[in-house]
């Protein structure tokens, strides 16, 4: 039976947040419950449920895990993401709502893409901010905060998608704050060689 309008929308919502922080784990996640009947995922999605898909996502998961651990490295490595984790969560949107109208199924998409971009923006401005602290403990406490984030909420989703969808709406919230702060501390250095250059 396919979930009602709203409740797909709710478990969107936290399931393209979680793909901002991890797109990998969210994936991995859908995934393993799909295939184990834990949840009835739209035919749409069924492609998530294949053990080929799973275990592609399992490998990069574990690469990701190690290579997100690494001081410095980590920001490059999330930079790249964005051309991942963005995508990835816009097509699942799509392909949820692939029993909605064009209308919906087209704001489903463009949502699911905002939603996994702030979260990811948010992410890496943290991961800027942390990084250049000399002691690593920080950056890898954060990287595992991240990943458990992702597949908890992916897997809240799926059983109370309107209180992951509220956590989400929450954290989204707080991720829109760091990235305003991201952007004001790098236009700040450029900011102030324009007023000297202008003295």
């Amino acid at each position: 039976m396919p979930l009602p309008p709203d409740q797909l929308f709710a478990l969107m919502i936290a399931v393209s947040f979680a793909a901002g922080l991890n797109v990998y784990a969210t994936v991995a996640t859908l995934g393993l419950m799909g295939h184990t009947r834990w949840l009835v995922l739209p035919p749409s999605l069924h492609l998530l449920t294949d053990w080929k898909v799973i275990a592609a996502a399992l490998v990069l998961l574990a690469v990701d895990f190690f290579a997100d651990k690494i001081p410095g490295f980590d920001v490059i490595w999330n930079a790249l993401h964005t051309f991942i984790r963005v995508p990835v969560a816009a097509l699942m949107a799509f392909q949820a709502a692939a029993n909605l109208s064009p209308g919906q199924q087209l704001v489903a998409t463009l949502a699911g893409a905002a939603i996994a971009l702030i979260a990811h923006g948010g992410k890496t401005a943290v991961r800027v901010a942390v990084t250049p602290s000399p002691e690593p403990f920080s950056n890898i406490a954060l990287s595992l905060s991240g990943d458990a984030l992702a597949v908890f909420l992916a897997w809240l989703s799926t059983w109370k998608p309107y209180v992951a969808a509220g956590i989400a709406v929450v954290l989204l919230v707080i991720a829109l704050m760091l990235v305003r702060w991201m952007w004001r501390a790098m236009r700040s250095p450029f900011r102030r060689r324009a007023e000297a250059a202008r003295r």
